[in-house]
Parts: structure tokens; sequence; C-alpha cells
């Protein structure tokens, strides 16, 4: 990829934020939910049965982008495993911002060994500025109670990363965005929702007879959010976009106060105005 063509422009940023709108709703529906991890599993079964069409129409990527695509199968497994365990043992404010904001800073760390990307002092800033803001929403004394969901979502910060640079690699690799983002959801759903199935049999089936209009807006959620991430990093440095995306965390952070009755403290505040300045840094940069 020219490096001129790496550019941030407003109208990526702005697809990224809208991007970052989608991901944070998929992810509150998850948290809602009285089975995470069925939901978990019936969210992506749709996304993969939802990706059908999608390939008929585009197409399927070139064979260099396979073995990218097959990592990030695998890899999603523990990503969706680790989710599942963080929302069920702390609050969507706790664990989201945890989760999703240390991922940014491990990708943009490695973006020059495995990206080949470099950054300027104020990208590097804003970076800095939007995970600190991300880790100050998460933060808090009640995370001393809560280890488990801190110890899950902080592990699952890693797997983030790992996935981040593996399929920003494959669609670059693949030369159509939209084809490696339909065929890698037509693939990733499978392997966790075959999983349930084996452990939890009738009771998936009976979760997704009744939960399947909601996960259908999850999956096309989902869907839309990471293909929407993906196309940028084409487009734009990957851990500025990874950075950008994680502003999904305002949005969640709204959702859990508005729709899941949790408190916006003071802290949260000061984490939005750190979040807000990081994303006018990158921009700027």
């Amino acid at each position: 990829m020219p490096p001129e063509v790496l550019i941030l422009t407003w109208p990526v940023l702005c697809a990224v934020l809208f991007g970052a709108l989608l991901h944070a709703g998929w992810n509150a529906l998850v948290k809602s939910s009285t089975d995470k991890s069925l939901d978990m599993a019936v969210i992506h079964l749709i996304g993969s049965v939802l990706a059908v069409p999608l390939v008929l129409v585009v197409g399927l990527p070139r064979m260099e982008a396979w073995p990218f695509i097959g990592a990030s199968v695998l890899i999603h497994i523990g990503y969706y495993i680790a989710t599942t365990q963080a929302y069920k043992h702390g609050d969507l404010g706790l664990t989201y911002p945890l989760m999703r904001g240390v991922a940014p800073l491990l990708v943009a760390l490695s973006a020059t060994f495995t990206l080949g990307e470099t950054l300027s002092p104020l990208a590097w800033a804003g970076i800095v500025g939007i995970c600190s803001g991300v880790l100050v929403l998460g933060l808090s004394r009640h995370a001393l109670h809560a280890r488990k969901a801190v110890g899950f979502a902080l592990a699952n910060a890693v797997i983030i990363a790992i996935y981040t640079v593996v399929d920003a690699l494959g669609v670059r690799a693949s030369g159509n965005a939209l084809q490696y983002v339909a065929t890698l959801f037509l693939l990733d759903g499978w392997p966790f929702g075959l999983l349930m199935m084996a452990r939890r049999g009738r009771a998936m089936t009976d979760y997704a007879r009744h939960r399947w209009p909601v996960a259908t807006g999850g999956a096309l959620a989902s869907l839309g959010s990471y293909g929407i991430a993906l196309w940028a990093m084409t487009r734009a440095p990957v851990a500025t976009v990874a950075a950008l995306r994680e502003t999904s965390v305002l949005f969640a952070v709204l959702i859990g106060c508005w729709l899941l009755k949790e408190a916006f403290t003071v802290r949260r505040f000061v984490g939005t105005c750190a979040i807000v300045g990081g994303v006018m840094a990158i921009r700027l940069a």
C-alpha cells in the first residue's frame, strides 16, 4: 500500500465513528441478554448466514488473504469466549472500556514491526489520549472487586490487538475489503456457534427461536462495524483506525447509563474529554 494512500480523511473518520456506534450497540445487546454466551453464539451464527448472499454477490478474496482469514477465525473463538466471560462478571461500563482501550495501544506499539507504519508525535498523542480516556472510563474502585471481569477484559485486549493486526494484513493482501469481510463473517460464526450447540444443545435452539429478531440486528451491526473498520484500514494507518474505533466506548457508556441504568460519574466525564481530545489530535496529525 503506497504511503500517500494512508491518510485519515474526514469521510474515513466519520465512517469509523459510525462503525464505533454500531459496535457499541451490538455489545450492549449481548450485555443486556439473559444468556451472554448463547447471545454471542446466535448473533454470529446469524452473521455467517447473512454473509452467504454477500459472498455470492462480491465473490471470494484472492488466495493471499486466506491464511489471514483462517488465523482470524481461530483467534475470534478466544475473543468470543473472553467477551462473554467479561460481561458475565462485570458491568458494560467497566469491562467494555478495559478490553477495548488497551488494544489500540498494543496495535500502535507493534505497528512498525507488523505493518511497516510509523506515526507522527501528534498521532501518538491522540492514540495515548484515547487509550487513557478509555482506561479512565473503565478503571474505578469497583474494578478491585471485579477481578475476574478485569482479568477477562485485559486478556481480551491482547486478543483484540492480535486479530486487528492479522485482519489489517489480510484485508490489504486481499485487495478488496468487502470480499475479505464477507468471507470472514461467512466462516467466523460457526466454530463458537457449534461449540455452544454441543454444550447447550436444546437450550440454544430454544433461545435462538425467541431471540433471533434482536440477534439479527446485532449481527448486522457487527458486520457493518467491522466491515467499516477493515475498509478504513486500507485507507488510513491501522493504529489510528484502531484507536478511533474505540470511541465506541463513549457510546457504550451512554447506552449503559441510559438503558442499563449505570451511573455517569465525574470520572467518566473526564475520560470522555480525553477521548474527544485524542480524536481531534489524530485528525490533525
